[in-house]
């Protein structure tokens, strides 16, 4: 089963945020997630936006996991 990391969204209408998701290539965006690794949230400033477990973020690509676009760029500002 090939595994990809990616934002899953959350929150009301206009007040959106993002779950960082460990989930399979083919289910939906909002689907069941295997592993839920962090949160971004957009609209906030500073340090809070991004909380993320890079540990686990690092397990799941040593074992093949796929990070999107979005979230590569993420864990670049990150680190």
């Amino acid at each position: 089963m090939s595994t990809t990391i990616r934002l899953s969204r959350i929150g009301a209408k206009k007040e959106y945020r993002y779950r960082i998701v460990v989930s399979p290539t083919r289910s939906r965006r909002d689907g069941k997630a295997l592993e839920v690794l962090g949160s971004y949230d957009p609209l906030q400033d500073g340090e809070k936006k991004v909380k993320l477990d890079v540990t686990r973020y690092n397990a799941w690509i040593k074992n093949g996991a796929l990070p999107s676009r979005t979230v590569s760029s993420i864990y670049k500002k990150l680190a």
